[in-house]
Formats: C-alpha cells, sequence, structure tokens
C-alpha cells in the first residue's frame, strides 16, 4: 500500500485502463466514418453511393418489349422465373443502343453447369449432370434450347434427375441393380416427374425377393428370415437402400 492506503497494483491497472479507452476514443475518431450511425448501424453517405453508382441492369421488363416471342416461350417454360440479365449479363447499355451494344449469349459448356452441374446441396429431382461425362465436347445449346429447356427426349437413365441417389448407390453393392428393380417407375414419370410419381416399395418382401433365406439369388447376398428379422419394421427403417451397407 502506498500512503493513501491504495494498493500498489491498483495504479497500473488504473494506468492500462485509461491506455486502452483513450486507445479506443482515438480509433473511434480517426477509422470510424462521419456518416456512421446517423440510420443504423452503417454508414448513411454509402446510400449517396449506392445511388449513384450507373445502372446496367434493364430489368427483365425490358428485354419483353422487343423480344416478346422469346418471352412468351420462356413464360411457358421451367426458366420462366430466370431473369434474362442472369445469363445475358447486365443488358442496359443494349437497350439504350440496340445497334452498338449487344449483350453476351454464352454457347460454350461453362455456363450452365453452375446451376446444372451436380450439387449434393441441390434437391433430388432437379436436373444435374456431370458436365465432364455429360456429352463431352458439345455445347449445351447443341441439344436443349435455353428458353425452353425440355429434354430432348425421356431420360434413358433416373441419374438425369437424381444425381445425388445415383453417385451413393453407384459405389454400393446395389450398384448394378437398376432403380425398377425396387421402385414402380411409370413411363409418364419420365416425362412428367412432377406430376406422375415414381412409387417406393410399401412392404418387406420387395426386399425378400433377394434377401430373404429362401429366396433363389446367389450366395454371397446376404440372408435374412423376411418374417421375423426386424419384427414389424419396414426393411429401409433400419437400411439405406442406395447404400444398404449403412445402417440407420
Amino acid at each position: 500500500m502506498n500512503k493513501l492506503g491504495i494498493p500498489g497494483q491498483i495504479v497500473p491497472l488504473a494506468i492500462i485502463g485509461v491506455v486502452v479507452i483513450a486507445a479506443f476514443i482515438a480509433a473511434r475518431m480517426l477509422f470510424v466514418p462521419d456518416t456512421f450511425g446517423e440510420y443504423g448501424h452503417y454508414r448513411a453517405s454509402a446510400v449517396e453511393e449506392i445511388a449513384s453508382q450507373e445502372i446496367v441492369y434493364a430489368g427483365h421488363e425490358a428485354c419483353n418489349d422487343c423480344h416478346d416471342d422469346i418471352f412468351e416461350t420462356k413464360q411457358e417454360s421451367k426458366h420462366r422465373d430466370v431473369s434474362c440479365e442472369a445469363c445475358h449479363g447486365p443488358a442496359a447499355d443494349h437497350i439504350e443502343a440496340p445497334d452498338e451494344f449487344t449483350p453476351t449469349a454464352p454457347r460454350g459448356r461453362g455456363y450452365c453447369p453452375l446451376c446444372h452441374g451436380y450439387n449434393p446441396s441441390r434437391p433430388s429431382g432437379f436436373p444435374q449432370i456431370l458436365p465432364k461425362t455429360h456429352n463431352p465436347g458439345k455445347a449445351c445449346m447443341t441439344c436443349h434450347d435455353p428458353h425452353s429447356p425440355v429434354l430432348p427426349h425421356a431420360p434413358e437413365d433416373c441419374s438425369a434427375c437424381h444425381r445425388d441417389i445415383a453417385n451413393v448407390k453407384q459405389v454400393s453393392h446395389h450398384a448394378t441393380l437398376s432403380c425398377r428393380t425396387c421402385h414402380d417407375v411409370p413411363d409418364e414419370h419420365l416425362i412428367q416427374p412432377k406430376f406422375v410419381r415414381a412409387e417406393k416399395p410399401a412392404n418387406r418382401e420387395r426386399c425378400g425377393q433377394c434377401h430373404d433365406r429362401d429366396s433363389d439369388s446367389p450366395r454371397e447376398i446376404p440372408r435374412i428370415n423376411i418374417e421375423t428379422h426386424g419384427e414389424r419394421n419396414l426393411c429401409w427403417e433400419c437400411h439405406y437402400p442406395h447404400y444398404p451397407e449403412v445402417g440407420k
């Protein structure tokens, strides 16, 4: 303690505290913009800066005025909610001077896979491809009209829409099984998948065709007593059918 009865460690701590507070105030004065906090937790001047930027996007309504035939086609397709400028780029200059500025038109293979390249986070049923193996060397527009991207023919394989499941299945013991072995797939499902659904097995007998101890399947296939194994539970409540080595 000093003569005033204050513990010795208090003075250094007080000095450090004053230095920290002074540094905070100095940093705020030097680095925090003047308009910060006027309208909330951001710079008020940012509104003016953004408003002063050059307008480069025209909006799809402007495209419709001249390209009404394409607009009508697109409105009837699965791309109806995709903005024209999402694929063709900013079009404000083209709207102002159509003969001087022409929007880009992606004609190679690099653009469409941004949405349709395989990505496990995309929902099952969304058309996905493996760009390296899907018609290699051909431009997407060779087979697909981007304004009305109807498939040129019904998919020959379920992986056209269920790529995530196909990727898992091809490394499992079920890799050689056709999807129709387990699923009832009407032909119309390949044309209108959202309106005509493929059916999943609703009982244990479908799996029992291969895995019941009395089945005629090859010996190396795991066998069980379909009547007692798992009691009344359906098989896929414990086994993932597309990768049955992994139990749930």
